[in-house]
């Protein structure tokens, strides 16, 4: 061929470390704002980004030239980095090191948008470790729980 084609739709899934401060609920918008400034800068393509303030959820196609761990890792580092310039409050901030990653197929795409926009109403009946086991288990994804859910 003499060009490469691709659309690989992912939702990406990323808590806090457990020694973190939370994201403030004013600043969210501004943190997925950068999170997609991001996203293109990787060349890829941001569809949706959400959360609350412990963790985020992002739905996103892929760039045909990175691999999805230095994708997940960019958007980590840079916006780690750009988190703590918001406020001196934000200083002991950090992810976590590990994240999900699923695929998503066309069909899904809409639906996983409108799942990730009404976050804040869904954590108001479940926890995050309530979600994620969920995920992983939809997406038979085998996990030992004494490391799964720790920094």
């Amino acid at each position: 061929m003499a060009t490469t084609l691709i659309k690989i739709n992912i939702h990406l899934i990323f808590h806090i470390k457990s020694t973190s401060v939370t994201m403030r609920q004013e600043d969210l918008e501004r943190i997925f704002s950068y999170i997609a400034g991001i996203i293109k800068g990787l060349e890829g393509m941001p569809i949706q980004i959400g959360g609350v303030n412990d963790h985020i959820h992002i739905l996103a196609s892929m760039p045909k030239t990175i691999s999805l761990a230095d994708f997940v890792r960019s958007i980590k580092i840079k916006s780690n980095k750009w988190i703590k310039t918001l406020d001196s409050s934000y200083i002991p901030f950090a992810w976590q090191d590990g994240y999900g990653a699923f695929s998503v197929s066309a069909s899904q795409v809409s639906k996983t948008a409108q799942y990730i926009q009404k976050q804040a109403e869904h954590h108001t009946k479940h926890s995050f470790m309530e979600e994620y086991k969920m995920f992983l288990d939809a997406y038979g994804i085998q996990y030992d729980e004494r490391y799964a859910f720790r920094d």
